[in-house]
């Protein structure tokens, strides 16, 4: 998205690095395919994502607001990051994994029905959430997004689908200003707990178990999506929150105990913010040594 950009490249160099150590070294990783329009279509309209492709650049820039820019390999990632997504649904959903971990950007839970928006383009969970109800007939999908940043866009797309349910922790007053208490859904399907300012670990895992978890249990989905954003470590530079990598796996943990009740243990974590890569990269390692039972 340009020099300096928060968004950059050595994110996922940052999590590839960490996940080399020797700990991991079970670990099955798989290529992203290009994602299928099909797929797309399920969360965005098709003059969307014509106009994205018309504004993609051969080289140089676009910008498309102030945060988000296009680079003439801006399509392809996003459409490798969707297609990751799915990869993740079919093979959690066909029990040849426990469950999936996609290191892809650009993240995605900011891109609305037909807005870009907060360096997302197609809004991964809500497309990999409509793959598991339409390819392998999930009824019901819950998706946890502990971003630091309140996931509008998934929010959007779910609104008034009883179906899926949305549950977010994230900072407030912050961008993009949206994800307080009050915004519930058409049928009670959104779940918000703001954090303020400075709130650590002790705040962040009382919101979890009081407002958030429950919900998400009761809820009974049959598959859980982690919208898997680490920028509320308190490494990170564009938020104010104060976890660390023991928070993110112990609410990985408590994801996975609801997901073996309800779902099969059935769990797919996608790639949102995280901008510290010191911050990035260890919470990603404690989150993806907790999805493997380590």
């Amino acid at each position: 998205m340009g020099p300096d950009h928060p968004e950059r490249p050595d994110r996922v160099r940052a999590i590839e690095r960490i996940l080399e150590n020797e700990r991991f070294q079970t670990l099955l990783r798989e290529q992203a395919p290009v994602g299928d329009r099909e797929a797309i279509l399920r969360a965005h309209p098709e003059a969307y994502i014509g106009a994205l492709e018309r504004a993609a650049p051969s080289e140089g820039l676009v910008q498309l607001d102030g945060d988000t820019a296009m680079c003439p390999g801006t399509m392809e990632a996003a459409m490798r990051a969707v297609g990751g997504a799915c990869l993740a649904v079919d093979e959690v959903m066909q029990k040849i994994v426990a469950n999936a971990f996609v290191a892809m950007r650009p993240p995605g839970h900011h891109a609305e029905r037909a807005t870009p928006m907060g360096f997302c383009f197609f809004n991964n969970a809500a497309v990999a959430a409509r793959h598991a109800q339409k390819v392998h007939g999930a009824e019901r999908v819950a998706i946890m997004d502990f971003d630091v940043h309140h996931g509008n866009g998934t929010q959007d797309i779910f609104w008034s689908d009883p179906t899926v349910m949305y549950a977010s922790t994230h900072e407030m007053p912050a961008y993009p200003g949206t994800g307080a208490v009050s915004e519930r859904g058409e049928h009670d399907n959104i779940v918000n707990a703001p954090l303020y300012a400075g709130a650590d670990s002790d705040v962040f895992r009382e919101s979890m178990e009081i407002a958030i978890l429950p919900r998400i249990e009761a809820f009974s989905p049959d598959l859980v999506i982690i919208s898997a954003g680490f920028d509320a470590h308190r490494l990170d530079p564009l938020a104010n929150l104060k976890l660390v990598e023991a928070d993110f796996a112990w609410a990985t943990r408590k994801l996975m105990e609801i997901a073996e009740r309800k779902a099969k243990g059935r769990v797919v974590s996608l790639l949102e913010g995280g901008y510290s890569l010191e911050g990035l990269s260890r919470s990603a390692a404690a989150h993806v040594m907790t999805l493997m039972g380590m």
